[in-house]
């Protein structure tokens, strides 16, 4: 298998992905401006698989995702069946950093039911070649990093500018949206009747359908988001 930066490569360079609207001069509150800060240095924690605290949320997840099986340890080919692509799953964290982490985990205690939903692909007529689940969750945390413009010293695209708004609402928007974001990725897989190797594609969807609804006028909280009501708890 490939890495997931390999599988995000070029994707966000598409003309269909830079289909921006830019927003000059967009004034944040005070609140809105600390929560955004607070984010990008979320954003900035690389992984460390010698960080007790890092190692503990990698346990973490393992007990959330099969509470009744024991992990062997934290480099053992169990990690193979929650979705990495070896026995190490720090090799996989380092394409996106702790916060892919941080939101696999977030899934899997705040909507347990679609969590386990999707990564037992539960839902549809599966592929014979399908994702694994959490080289998929740390693509999404790397689209959404883009799409929200995170890398960048302010927002600068419509969406990104409107999902600030949400976070000074909600200091938990981005965990949130990944959450959203993974429901409709696996819904946008199974309606295009995706194998691995339109994964890709797929995620371009799944991009293009969260900037439409974070751009419409009557959303205030990120649970007023359509996608939401994927989910599950």
């Amino acid at each position: 298998m490939v890495g997931p930066l390999a599988w995000i490569g070029g994707i966000f360079n598409r003309s269909g992905l830079r289909r921006r609207d830019k927003v000059a001069d967009c004034q944040f509150t005070p609140i809105q401006e600390q929560k955004l800060q607070k984010l990008k240095a979320r954003v900035q924690v690389p992984f460390d698989e010698a960080r007790p605290d890092h190692q503990e949320a990698l346990r973490a997840l393992w007990s959330s995702a099969f509470p009744d099986v024991q992990l062997n340890g934290l480099i053992s080919d169990q990690w193979k069946d929650l979705g990495w692509q070896g026995p190490n799953p720090s090799t996989d964290f380092r394409g996106c950093g702790f916060i892919s982490l941080e939101n696999l985990l977030y899934f899997a205690r705040t909507y347990p039911l679609s969590f386990h939903r999707l990564m037992f692909k539960q839902d549809g007529k599966r592929a014979t070649w399908e994702y694994p689940f959490a080289v998929a969750g740390i693509n999404i945390t790397f689209m959404l990093i883009q799409m929200l413009d995170l890398l960048s010293e302010k927002p600068k695209c419509l969406p990104g500018i409107n999902f600030v708004r949400l976070l000074g609402e909600d200091e938990a928007a981005f965990d949130v949206l990944y959450c959203m974001a993974f429901e409709l990725m696996d819904a946008q897989w199974l309606a295009m009747g995706a194998s691995y190797m339109e994964f890709n594609d797929v995620l371009q969807a799944t991009r293009i359908q969260l900037e439409r609804e974070l751009v419409l006028e009557d959303v205030h909280r990120i649970r007023y988001l359509p996608a939401y009501n994927l989910l599950y708890k």
